[in-house]
């Protein structure tokens, strides 16, 4: 029974079994506050699946770092010294891995900035794509444009380092106010009926666009409660302007932004089949060159004195 006794009081005395009992328990304890905050926390107050898991993640990574630092702190006597090895180092460190540093403050801007989020088609460094991953470093795109005329895809993958946003603007397609404005022009013959040009304009746009005026018109008040922004038309319009050479007509709507193609498309078809069908009181004006023959050109060289 002594000998127990003797056993029980060299571990509560003994300064290495203190310091792995004091280890054990603050490894729960910090397991216990990294689980709280993945799943209750996190769950709680994070609407997106994505920004979740992006959560959960780091979570994870600093409460690893937290561990570490911890076990390194309780079994090392001389902290003076270490706190001196760890500043030397973490600033190597820190100079050899700031691109890597500034990447994961750009993914940390991003998740709790909201500069944008999994869908959203953006430009970021220059190059314009749909996202379709972001990770602690990186941001993945699916690449359009480029050799692809309009917003279409053209196949590449890129992957942009997160610190671009501190360094460059980002472009947000789609963010608070999924439309774009979009324009188009008709030039008109000169001797065209002009107020049927307009009504048959007019009418198309409604035809084709005018869903999405209505849906924009929610959205765009949206914006006005959160930005100090005015109160911009989001109704089709159409403006004319007279040139030396035609009457030039603009048709300014707002559009899906990934429809901006093939709503140009529609009205271009319904346009031209509508300004067929007056028999020519309405038609496209163009600019065409004919050179029809060369005239002779007779060259006399008068020879020297």
């Amino acid at each position: 029974m002594e000998d127990f006794q003797q056993l029980i009081d060299r571990w509560l005395f003994d300064p290495v079994a203190g310091k792995v009992i004091a280890a054990i328990v603050g490894l729960l304890v910090i397991y216990v506050i990294s689980r709280l905050l993945r799943q209750n926390v996190i769950n709680r107050f994070v609407t997106q699946n994505e920004q979740r898991r992006q959560l959960r993640r780091a979570v994870s990574i600093l409460a690893y770092l937290v561990a570490f630092f911890y076990l390194v702190a309780i079994f090392n006597d001389s902290l003076g010294q270490l706190a001196v090895i760890f500043g030397v180092a973490a600033a190597g460190i820190a100079f050899a891995l700031q691109e890597v540093i500034a990447s994961f403050a750009g993914w940390v801007a991003v998740m709790l900035g909201g500069f944008y989020r999994l869908g959203d088609r953006v430009q970021l460094g220059g190059i314009k794509g749909d996202v379709i991953d972001i990770g602690l470093l990186r941001t993945t795109l699916l690449e359009f444009g480029d050799w692809v005329k309009g917003d279409q895809y053209n196949g590449r993958i890129v992957r942009i380092a997160n610190s671009f946003v501190f360094k460059e603007p980002v472009f947000n397609y789609s963010a608070d106010f999924p439309f774009l404005w979009d324009e188009i022009t008709l030039p008109v013959k000169y001797g065209s009926d002009r107020k049927l040009a307009r009504e048959i304009l007019n009418r198309v746009l409604l035809e084709v666009v005018g869903d999405y005026a209505s849906q924009a018109d929610s959205a765009w008040e949206q914006i006005m409660s959160r930005y100090a922004v005015e109160d911009a038309r989001v109704k089709p319009m159409v403006t004319m302007v007279a040139n030396d050479n035609w009457i030039e007509f603009t048709l300014r709507y707002v559009v899906d932004y990934k429809r901006r193609r093939s709503t140009k498309d529609t009205l271009f078809s319904r346009i031209l089949d509508a300004f067929d069908e007056t028999e020519g009181k309405v038609s496209i004006a163009s600019m065409t060159v004919h050179l029809v023959e060369t005239p002779t050109l007779n060259v006399k060289i008068a020879k020297p004195e």
